[in-house]
């Protein structure tokens, strides 16, 4: 493939077409920047970059909050053809090292924050300080020497490297190539109406694929404008999303923070009228939250993605999110996808399997895990570990993850379709369901709770209310109520850890 140099630069772009558009604003230290700044910003930590002898190939870790300086070491590594590698921050320091380790950065970027954490990981470090305008990072930017030549690049080069939380052993890094970008901003843009207008509140952890490429990636690509919170609070969200002055068209987020979003005494006098586009994916979402915003006007737009798909892989077009509710809509334009049973033959529709997919916006692998990649694809096709069906028209539904399916007395049971019934009960701020061992059955449910303040709820109640709504085997046996659920930074529940917590329980 031809190589081009700047090919993926589109902060250059827009500068030179756009300079005195926003791009980015901070909410958090009020920073904004337009194109031209963001820019000129880049140009300089790039030779800043350059000037500690990163270069081509060479890996740059970044240990931070949400912030605005994500997307200038972003850009900056691709103009030198170096690998951005961002670290998520929930990590404990042994967890940390071994990512280190297995990437082998030549300097870690991080904000204060992280000072400790970041000084017991390496020696090679340039530290952010938005509290001081002559910190260390500003002091690089401005003493840059001359900016090198952008490298020539390919859609093949890579352009970070992303580790994967495993439910076993080590996490294993996804490579991202300027290609997979690339496609991903073209398939999701789209479905997504993403213009150079697009105004976007960015709250998921930009560490992770869903806060830097859903759609904070495309916006920018677009040439509009993402406003960065740096860590997620509900109430303040809302007051975002309903500030005219702020203008937010799109939103997208895991199913947990509509959920408490939803739950927050600011949402029913929240003015969400300028939402054109509210995206959610990463997890199954509750029928209740879908329904609950389809109310308030704002149609939930499903999609499904991973790290390893750039990350979308299938979404649901505004025109059928009612008509469609539930489902995660379709493949994407330069995408294929497959559903295929424990044989590898395709399911017919209805029919539950596992999803496959294949395309441009795929992963080549893993970083230095030639074995887990060769494992992970039949014919080029990626095996994603999702549970899925199809129905008549085609439209995609994630039924869960294939390795959270258990079986009971023979019959397996999805997790996701039995929390969408706790979730009916309005006592419930949130459910977890996860296979337990039984001598009877093989598996049974356990149902793990978390009751709103001051209600009250026994596992009676729980127990009787799936009775008239599932089938026997699919209800929970038992009920834990606890005080939270463990989630992620993106708001994912961690069932490996409810399950280490709750699978040493006696057998029911």
């Amino acid at each position: 493939m031809l190589g081009v140099p700047a090919a993926y630069d589109w902060i250059a772009h827009h500068a030179a077409r756009r300079p005195a558009m926003l791009a980015i604003h901070d909410l958090q230290t009020t920073r904004k920047f337009t194109y031209a700044q963001l820019d000129a910003r880049t140009d300089r930590l790039a030779a800043a970059l350059a000037a500690m002898g990163i270069a081509h190939g060479d890996r740059v870790a970044l240990l931070a909050a949400n912030c605005a300086e994500f997307f200038e070491v972003q850009f900056a590594c691709g103009r030198l053809g170096a690998i951005m590698l961002p670290l998520n921050w929930r990590l404990t320091v042994p967890e940390l090292e071994y990512i280190l380790g297995d990437s082998t950065p030549k300097l870690l970027i991080h904000d204060k924050a992280f000072a400790d954490q970041a000084a017991a990981l390496s020696k090679h470090r340039l530290e952010i300080d938005h509290d001081r305008p002559d910190g260390a990072y500003e002091q690089a930017l401005a003493a840059a020497p001359a900016a090198p030549r952008p490298v020539d690049l390919t859609h093949d080069d890579t352009a970070m490297v992303m580790y994967t939380s495993g439910t076993t052993g080590h996490p294993k890094g996804a490579i991202i190539t300027h290609g997979m970008v690339f496609w991903n901003c073209v398939n999701l843009g789209i479905p997504a109406l993403i213009t150079p207008e697009t105004v976007q509140l960015v709250v998921l952890p930009l560490f992770h694929t869903g806060g830097l490429n859903c759609y904070a990636n495309p916006v920018l690509h677009a040439g509009g404008t993402i406003l960065i919170m740096r860590t997620f609070d509900p109430g303040l969200a809302l007051d975002y999303l309903s500030d005219p002055a702020l203008g937010i068209t799109h939103f997208f987020a895991v199913p947990a923070p509509y959920q408490f979003m939803m739950q927050h005494p600011k949402f029913d006098g929240a003015d969400l009228s300028r939402l054109r586009v509210a995206g959610v994916g990463g997890a199954p979402c509750a029928l209740s939250i879908l329904e609950t915003w389809t109310g308030r006007g704002v149609p939930l737009v499903q999609g499904w993605g991973m790290t390893e798909t750039s990350p979308a892989g299938t979404m649901l077009d505004a025109a059928d999110a009612i008509r469609k509710l539930g489902s995660a809509g379709k493949a994407l334009m330069h995408t294929a996808i497959r559903i295929v049973d424990d044989e590898g033959a395709d399911v017919t529709p209805g029919g539950i399997g596992e999803l496959l997919i294949k395309g441009s916006n795929i992963t080549p692998g893993y970083w230095n895990k030639p074995e887990a990649t060769k494992s992970s694809f039949t014919d080029g096709w990626l095996h994603t570990g999702d549970a899925a069906r199809q129905d008549e028209e085609g439209f995609v539904y994630i039924v869960d993850r294939w390795k959270d399916m258990y079986i009971s007395g023979g019959e397996n049971v999805y997790p996701a379709e039995v929390e969408n019934v706790l979730f009916q009960l309005p006592q419930v701020a949130d459910a977890a369901i996860i296979g337990v061992p039984s001598e009877r059955w093989g598996e049974v449910g356990i149902a793990i709770i978390v009751r709103k303040p001051d209600q009250a709820l026994a596992e009676g109640d729980i127990i009787r209310h799936c009775l008239t709504r599932l089938a026997k085997f699919k209800v929970p046996q038992s009920v834990a109520f606890v005080d939270a659920l463990p989630r992620n930074a993106t708001g994912k529940v961690l069932k490996r850890e409810l399950r280490l917590q709750f699978v040493s329980r006696p057998a029911p």
